[in-house]
Formats: structure tokens, sequence, C-alpha cells
């Protein structure tokens, strides 16, 4: 009967006692944040509810595993099972606390100047990200590497370890030269400022915001809804746009081929009218001039301003279509035309190439006459 009850006792205290005290901390943490809403730190903390339950139940049941007397021809294999568990919670819940602590200070930073420096907020998310990914994979390994130590075959073998890590790490460092460079580069671009999530980017051709950051690639996800997925290091490499570095303030440039004849005047005009109905038109600056002519028409450039590179796209559409259909509708003259005249032949031939008769009419058609309303070849 003790050797029932002992197990039930020993597994199911640990069970119950990890229960309660994981809901009273998740009750308290509620309530913290219920009472402060300036803050999300409470909001996260119970984000790490689960590995803060498997640190309790592991720690508890590990305590009391060794008073218990349970399986003591497999004890060493039991407690380093639950060694282990404690030690992976522990590392789970670590990351967790810290991902809580920088998204609230984030937070913070961001709702005093997201209005004043929109780009130095973009700026410190991209930090931010890259600083939890680093903190997350020094944590990992060095969980990992506790978890190893705990087994003697890896203790007795961590001399010759030390003794290669040299060569190891030659090694390495050559087979992963391309891995380690865009570490670099991640590192580069996060802490230089080149380009920040939220970045409006032009990279091959391809229009698009940045949408991920990581340590070795970089996602562009593109104004018809595609990815781009490149390797970090081509931002370092190579050159590109950014359209979002320093302000977001863009302006766009809109371009008609017109008749010499066309009221610039008059599109002037038309211009500011379409502006002031345009919604995306943030009020800056607009300008519409003559900027070149060729033999059968002339280039007209209108010039309009928008807060981002998001409107000055609607800016640019709305302007270029209504001022085509107005054009059309009120002054179709001002369209280009195509000048066309009556090609000069030679005397010896006439229409298609067939050779003409002295008095002009080529020899295929002497054989019409006479009643031309007819149309009929004479019999």
């Amino acid at each position: 009967m003790e050797n029932l009850l002992r197990p039930l006792i020993v597994v199911g205290g640990s069970v119950v006692l990890t229960l309660v005290i994981g809901w009273a901390t998740d009750f308290l943490l509620r309530k913290a944040d219920e009472r402060h809403h300036e803050t999300p730190l409470w909001g996260l903390l119970r984000r790490g509810r689960i590995p803060y339950m498997l640190v309790l139940f592991a720690a508890l049941l590990r305590g009391s595993y060794d008073e218990a007397d349970l399986l003591e021809s497999r004890a060493d294999g039991v407690g380093r099972t639950l060694t282990l568990i404690l030690i992976g919670s522990a590392a789970w819940l670590i990351i967790r606390i810290a991902a809580a602590i920088v998204e609230t200070s984030y937070s913070r930073y961001a709702s005093a100047r997201a209005h004043r420096d929109p780009a130095r907020v973009r700026r410190v998310r991209t930090q931010v990200t890259l600083i939890m990914r680093v903190v997350s994979a020094i944590v990992g390994v060095v969980a990992a590497a506790t978890m190893l130590l705990t087994f003697p075959a890896f203790k007795a073998a961590g001399a010759s370890l030390l003794a290669s890590a040299g060569i190891l790490g030659i090694v390495a460092g050559v087979a992963a030269q391309s891995t380690l460079s865009n570490m670099f580069a991640g590192f580069q671009i996060a802490f230089g400022d080149m380009v920040r999530i939220g970045d409006t980017v032009v990279v091959d051709g391809e229009w698009g915001t940045v949408e991920e950051i990581t340590l070795t690639f970089l996602t562009v996800h593109t104004w018809d809804e595609r990815r781009i997925t490149m390797p970090v290091s081509y931002f370092t490499s190579k050159p590109f746009e950014n359209w979002s570095r320093g302000s977001p303030q863009m302006t766009g440039i809109v371009f008609w081929h017109v008749d010499h004849s066309a009221p610039v005047e008059a599109m002037r005009d038309k211009l500011r009218d379409i502006l002031r109905e345009c919604p995306a038109w943030d009020g800056r600056a607009y300008n519409l001039c003559v900027t070149d002519t060729t033999p059968s028409t002339m280039q007209v450039r209108a010039l309009v301003t928008a807060k981002d590179a998001d409107d000055i796209w609607t800016v640019r559409v709305a302007v270029r279509e209504q001022m085509m259909g107005w054009l059309a509708d009120e002054h179709p003259y001002a369209l280009p035309r195509v000048n066309t005249a009556d090609a000069i032949l030679p005397p010896s031939y006439h229409g298609n190439g067939h050779r003409s008769s002295p008095d002009g009419v080529p020899a295929q058609q002497r054989r019409y006459h006479g009643n031309h309303n007819s149309g009929r070849p004479e019999r």
C-alpha cells in the first residue's frame, strides 16, 4: 500500500502545487494588467505561464523524487530527465521574460515618438527584433550546453573538445563563410540604419515594403502581395533605393505628350483643381511646366507631393487619369496627332509599283473604261 501511495503523493502533490501556484501567479498578473493599462508588461508576462508551470513542476518533482525513493533502479535516468526538462523550461521562461521586458520598453518608446520621428521608431523596431533573436540564440546555446554537461561522457570529453576547438573553429569558419557574412551584415543593417522594418524600398526593380529582417535574410512585401526573400548581405554590397530613409515624404512626377497647341496655363489650373479634390495630396507643393519638345509633340511634366510612397502613387495615378480625361473632353485638339502627307512617287510608277503608260494610266487598268458608275470591265 505504501509503495502505491508514495508515487501518487509525490506526483499528485507536485501537480497540485504547480496548478495552485501557477493559477495564483496568473491571477495576480491579470489583476496587475487590469489595474495598469499604461504598460503592457503584465499582459506580456502572462505569455510565460506555460514554461513557468513547467519549471515549477520539474523543480518540485525533482526535489521530492530523491526523498520518495521511487524507482531506485532507474533513479539516475529519471533524475537526469527531470533535470533536462527543468533546464529547457527555464531557458524558455527566460526568453519569454526578456521578450516581455523588451517589448514593453519598445512600446513606451514608440508611443512617445511615433508621430514625431516615425523613421527612428522603425529603426529601433529593427534593432529590438534582431537583439531578441540574438538573446534567444544565446540562451538556447547555453541551455543546450548545460544539458550536455549533465551527461558524464561529455565531461570526460571536455578536454579533448577544447583542444580541438581552434581547428574546428577554422574549419567551421571556412565552411560557413557565407552564413557568417550574412550574420555580420544583419548586425550592420540593424545598427547602421541602412534599412528598417517598414521601409519602402526598390530592389532589383521590385517595389515593396520591408516586412522582416533576421540575421541572415530579409523579406520584402511587394505591392502585388508577393514576398521576396533576399540575403541581408545584398543590402551591404549592392545599391538599392530606400524611399523611407530620413523623411517618408516624397515628390512624384507625371508626364504627358501633347500637341503644341495644348493650353498649358489651363492645364496648370486643372492640376490645382485635381489636387484639391485628391485626399492623398499633402498640400506641400505642385508644379506644371513644359520640359521638352519634338517636331510633333511637346512634353509636359507635373510635380506633386505626398506624405509617403503609397500616397504618391495614388496622387500620380489620379492626376494622370483625370488630366487625360479633361483634355479629351474639353481640348481634344491638344492630344498628340500624327501628321501625314501624300507620298511623291516616281514618274514611271503608280500605286503599287506597276509601270504606267505614257498617258499615266497603268497598263492593267487600260482595259477598264466607259461606264465608271457600273464598275464593270468592257467585254
